[in-house]
């Protein structure tokens, strides 16, 4: 278990390697000059050399890589080119709402999605399960924008039971977290359903039942703990597409977070902020998927490390 842990960690290396490469070029690619979007249009073109003389943008890409790789290594993400401010406090002051919001709402889809999935297998081909899976296919096709305003019209302007603006409060990310959560719902819903269907069919599963086990333990100890392995691996990717995705909810609700930050970063062009935001959200991603390939031989004691 141990070598393994170590040998992940390795790989994580040329990992991260490929995937800044990647950021930077991707970067780069951005229609738009950042300098006259910092100074305007109008500005001089001799001060705008200037001004990209002194960033370095003027410099071969090789070169520009290999400094913002060593600047990675001491850990400074850069100075944002709209702001001023160093990238790393941006990100900062940010980072901790929008990874409340994504765990949060991975926290919320989790529960609900898999005892939903849990309803569905035992009940296949019945009510539940048809109200279930439309109510899935509900989740996963709304839009977060639109069920943001929904939220905000029923829980905010009519009861006024949580807010939707202000101070960030446990009560004010209520509304956020369940807009984010509510497509993983349906996504881990069906992941549920499908892989314990699996299992119930399985042999070991009539036998337990002809053998008088009650219906909880069979559902829960036997049928549920052996399908979590692809129940795991739906909510790490969930969790992926919740960092990446929670821009939109960010807006809506005007929480000050990564997402928000990475839109505006590319509207203005800011090369820095951008590349920041996207290494800080890839990295917590693969962190996250790594963790889950561990949990694995927790759940499951037939997978072994080697």
């Amino acid at each position: 278990m141990v070598k393994y842990v170590i040998k992940r960690l390795l790989q994580l290396i040329p990992m991260l390697l490929v995937l800044s490469l990647i950021v930077f070029l991707m970067v780069r690619m951005i229609p738009g000059d950042p300098v006259k979007n910092m100074l305007g249009i109008d500005v001089p073109q001799e001060m705008v050399e200037i001004e990209r003389e002194r960033l370095g943008l003027n410099d071969p890409y090789p070169v520009q890589y290999i400094r913002f790789l060593g600047e990675l290594l001491r850990g400074d993400l850069g100075t944002s080119i709209v702001t001023g401010n160093p990238v790393a406090e941006e990100l900062a002051s940010r980072y901790p709402n929008t990874l409340i919001l994504a765990a949060g709402g991975i926290v919320v889809a989790s529960i609900v999605g898999i005892l939903f999935g849990i309803l569905a297998a035992v009940f296949h081909n019945r009510f539940w399960d048809n109200f279930i899976m439309a109510l899935s296919m509900l989740a996963v096709s709304t839009p977060s924008f639109f069920l943001a305003l929904i939220l905000m019209l029923v829980f905010t302007l009519h009861l006024g039971w949580l807010p939707s603006m202000g101070s960030i409060t446990p009560q004010r990310m209520v509304l956020p977290i369940v807009t984010l959560g509510t497509q993983a719902v349906g996504f881990i819903a069906r992941t549920t359903r499908s892989s314990m269907l699996d299992i119930i069919s399985q042999d070991y599963i009539r036998t337990s039942r002809s053998r008088g086990i009650p219906s909880k333990v069979i559902v829960f100890s036997h049928t549920l703990k052996n399908a979590m392995i692809p129940i795991l691996t739906a909510i790490g990717l969930r969790f992926g597409s919740l960092l990446a995705g929670s821009a939109i909810v960010e807006t809506v609700f005007s929480i000050k977070g990564v997402g928000r930050f990475v839109v505006d970063s590319v509207s203005k062009r800011d090369y820095p902020a951008v590349q920041g935001c996207i290494l800080v959200l890839a990295v917590t991603f693969v962190v996250v998927n790594t963790a889950v390939d561990l949990i694995y031989a927790l759940v499951d004691p037939r997978i072994k490390y080697e």
